[in-house]
């Protein structure tokens, strides 16, 4: 652990992180789609905004706590789903899961996980999120919504936005698919990174054979080297908003629609009995060309109730980003690869570690804003770089 003192930022975890990992994981983890312009917009707006500070306010008492659905956390952030994260460290669900749980943060179980969400629910100890990728088929939503009741999950998150597979062509370069296939050049790149393939491959091969899709559907599903027996993507290109007025009507826990942009899907998801969004690109590995979640957020904010939950994800990598998405309205932010980057360099203590970088960083970046507690992040402190107005 006292390495890690070495990783002052989340910048640093991700150039060890991209050291360690072999290039089919990087590609995996890192990756965008097409020409990668929607991942790096989700950074480069951050740039767009700058603070108006305040000073001589009395924030020695400083706290970063956030509530939700009558729910306290330590941080206005959570960590967001990140499917097939076994790739990146043995077991990762279950040792993001108990980090979450430790850290007192929402940790949202991803439908492409491959530790089973009873299990993972167990491990968080806490309400737990679990995000769904589902087919335009209520047959087959029906018995996943029951098993979600049974394992006591409380928060159903469904995504919206991966209707049918992106153009990811980073990962057909690297020959790396979903269902994973071995190949020469997966098995070569392996053997170049030996810490991995004995931490992570070997590991999970031993202990518990090859992962498999434990979370898709109402049952523990197969292998993940074979395709589950509607597709990966089966009948997803069917969803739609009738769908999810139907699923409204017979979930009892809370729901929210992740992958919301246009003001008019967040008008429809209030609508629909949707008790949050998630404002995201899914961290621009679908549609490219987009705009930034940041920029989308004011518009998508102006669009539903003053109270209505707005959360975000999408190139959070620093305090003063969350900060700035807070100001802009969002409830909360949820990061993916920065947590995937502290546990490729050190496991559960990167994990633990890259959460801490966060946490320091909000506590400094609030006192140096002129900020005691979150709710006096406003508008106000924030303006377009260039100009004068305010947002």
């Amino acid at each position: 652990m006292s390495a890690l003192k070495n990783f002052l930022s989340i910048a640093d975890l991700e150039r060890e992180a991209l050291r360690r990992m072999p290039a089919c994981v990087r590609g995996y983890v890192c990756g965008g789609t097409e020409d990668g312009q929607s991942l790096q917009e989700s950074r480069h707006h951050f740039g767009r905004w700058g603070f108006v500070h305040r000073g001589l306010r009395n924030v020695e008492q400083r706290s970063t706590k956030v509530s939700l659905w009558g729910q306290e956390y330590s941080l206005p952030m959570g960590f967001a789903p990140t499917g097939f994260s076994a790739i990146v460290m043995h077991d990762c669900d279950a040792a993001l899961a108990s980090v979450a749980r430790e850290a007192q943060i929402p940790f949202i179980i991803s439908g492409a996980s491959t530790v089973p969400l009873e299990r993972l629910q167990a491990e968080s100890q806490q309400r737990c999120w679990y995000q769904a990728y589902l087919p335009g088929d209520m047959e087959r939503v029906r018995p996943l919504l029951d098993r979600l009741r049974k394992a006591q999950i409380e928060v159903l998150v469904i995504t919206i936005d991966t209707c049918v597979a992106a153009n990811r062509e980073n990962l057909q370069r690297l020959r790396f698919t979903v269902p994973f296939q071995f190949s020469g050049k997966l098995l070569l790149d392996g053997m170049l990174h030996p810490r991995w393939s004995l931490n992570v491959f070997l590991r999970t091969l031993l202990q518990q054979g090859i992962p498999r899709f434990a979370n898709l559907a109402h049952s523990e599903g197969p292998a993940i080297t074979q395709n589950p027996s509607n597709g990966f993507r089966g009948e997803r290109d069917r969803l739609s908003w009738e769908h999810i007025r139907a699923i409204r009507a017979l979930w009892p826990g809370k729901l929210v629609l992740k992958g919301v942009m246009h003001p008019d899907d967040a008008r429809l998801a209030v609508e629909s009995g949707a008790d949050a969004l998630i404002v995201s690109t899914h961290g621009g590995r679908q549609l490219d060309g987009c705009i930034s979640p940041l920029q989308a957020l004011p518009e998508v904010k102006a669009a539903v109730p003053q109270d209505f939950p707005v959360l975000i994800d999408g190139g959070f990598r620093r305090g003063t980003d969350v900060l700035k998405a807070l100001a802009l309205g969002a409830r909360m932010v949820f990061t993916g690869r920065p947590q995937l980057f502290g546990a490729a360099v050190a496991g559960r203590d990167g994990i633990r570690h890259a959460v801490s970088i966060f946490r320091s960083e909000l506590m400094t970046d609030m006192a140096l804003l002129g900020c005691a507690h979150m709710d006096e992040i406003t508008a106000d402190l924030l303006r377009p770089v260039g100009e004068t107005s305010r947002p």
